[in-house]
């Protein structure tokens, strides 16, 4: 699909119910925080503009991501490391571009943001980071992790944080999907994914 087609327009704010504006404006600190501005607000990203077409999903999503983005118990850092990852694999634009983003407030530096498109065999990485991108490589492949690679995870996380792992990636790429099929369209100013910039 052409990166600059929108298939389904974002849900505008004349359009809102009173229900929907009260979820909508609910995301507006998180995301900040996401990006690093705790206390700031920002405008709801496409993408939940998009869901809002689909208001009985809206809610229950949300509440699903902001378990997991904002009360994860992997350290915000290696959770956008495998997000970045998840998006990079799926080869979506949107997500890449909210994720470096999200990824450079939460630690992550630019060289390191580079070398997620190289992959988890790239010079440079920690034995930890690369374990957790062969990890979303694997998920992304087969959805499953080797007994090898489960046994180089085990031996960081906690019980918690491998159940959180797949988790992480599986949601980006149930997003990267809506975000792909739909058309959402990256707002502009964020981050283009090497090779989709103009």
């Amino acid at each position: 699909m052409s990166m600059d087609r929108k298939r389904i327009e974002p849900l505008e704010p004349e359009a809102w119910s009173d229900q929907l504006r009260a979820l909508l404006g609910g995301t507006e600190q998180p995301v900040a925080a996401l990006e690093g501005r705790a206390g700031a607000r920002s405008s709801p990203p496409n993408i939940l503009l998009t869901i809002a077409r689909h208001p009985s999903l809206l809610q229950p999503f949300l509440s699903f991501a902001t378990a997991l983005a904002a009360h994860g118990v992997l350290p915000r850092r290696e959770s956008e490391l495998i997000a970045l990852r998840a998006a990079w694999n799926c080869q979506s634009a949107f997500e890449w571009g909210h994720h470096v983003h999200y990824g450079r407030a939460a630690g992550l530096q630019d060289q390191e943001i580079r070398r997620i498109a190289a992959g988890p065999e790239a010079e440079g990485w920690s034995a930890d980071d690369r374990s957790l991108l062969r990890a979303a490589d694997a998920l992304h492949a087969k959805q499953d992790v080797s007994d090898e690679l489960w046994a180089e995870l085990s031996q960081r996380w906690s019980p918690e944080q491998l159940v959180e792992i797949p988790f992480v990636v599986g949601h980006y790429t149930m997003l990267s999907m809506v975000a792909k099929t739909t058309g959402v369209m990256l707002e502009p100013g964020l981050p283009e994914m090497p090779g989709h910039g103009p």
